[in-house]
């Protein structure tokens, strides 16, 4: 393939406006806020987990709650139409009196036995609630946390994508300079070779495979026309020649 030297030479620039929209893009995908509001998003996960079943032992207290608190009030209406029974003198008989005093001596102790439940249940619930008030508490400054992070993220991105967006135009404007058919064989060897399809042969080493040719590769070069494109025989990247090229 044949090039003026200038339009080789323009090869370089293009290379380098592609080797940074591959940095920009790199960039872009490996943003510390990316990893930043992985672990956020995971904590936060976790966290409503953690909030759920606290909420879920809240509910359950609740309910345990009522149903002791309805097992005192139930003991408490026996108990008192009994005391009403005894203090009315209705109960004359020796004997039903005893056992009425009985019955009543049996319902106090059950309804202290409840109501000693009934606290010990506002106590656990208590403590329930107050789990889950720090919870929540934890759960708004990791909102905070994850919305300043993402707010952070998007303008990183927006930094990058201008700059991306001005690289791309600088991109089109040399693109335009190089003849088609050296342009094509560049992409060509660009989207083989990990992104570089062109490199600087600099006293005497590709620059593209890092590697130095031999004697015999540097005299086909220095014996190629100005206008040849040639390529290196390691790592088939087109070689530009440049005057540190040391031939």
């Amino acid at each position: 393939m044949k090039a003026a030297q200038q339009d080789q030479q323009r090869l370089l620039d293009l290379q380098e406006l592609d080797s940074s929209l591959d940095r920009l893009a790199h960039r872009r995908r490996t943003l510390p806020e990316i990893a930043e509001l992985a672990a956020l998003q995971e904590k936060a996960a976790e966290l409503r987990d953690r909030l759920v079943t606290a909420e879920t032992d809240v509910s359950d207290l609740d309910r345990e709650q009522a149903k002791a608190e309805q097992d005192v009030d139930q003991v408490r209406v026996r108990a008192d139409r009994d005391s009403k029974r005894l203090d009315s003198g209705m109960v004359t008989s020796a004997k039903d009196l005893a056992s009425l005093q009985s019955e009543l001596a049996s319902l106090q102790r059950r309804q202290s036995d409840l109501e000693e439940v009934v606290l010990e249940v506002m106590e656990r619930r208590e403590e329930a609630g107050g789990r889950v008030a720090e919870l929540r508490a934890e759960q708004a400054g990791l909102d905070a946390g994850l919305q300043e992070a993402k707010s952070r993220k998007a303008k990183a991105e927006q930094e990058i994508d201008g700059q991306t967006e001005l690289t791309r135009s600088a991109r089109a404007g040399v693109a335009a300079d190089i003849p088609a058919d050296l342009l094509a064989l560049y992409e060509k060897l660009r989207e083989q070779f990990g992104g570089v399809g062109a490199a600087p042969l600099t006293r005497g080493q590709c620059q593209g495979c890092r590697l130095a040719l031999n004697t015999s590769d540097l005299n086909r070069i220095r014996a190629a026309a100005p206008d040849d494109v040639v390529r290196c025989e390691e790592c088939r990247r087109i070689l530009v020649r440049t005057p540190e090229s040391g031939l």
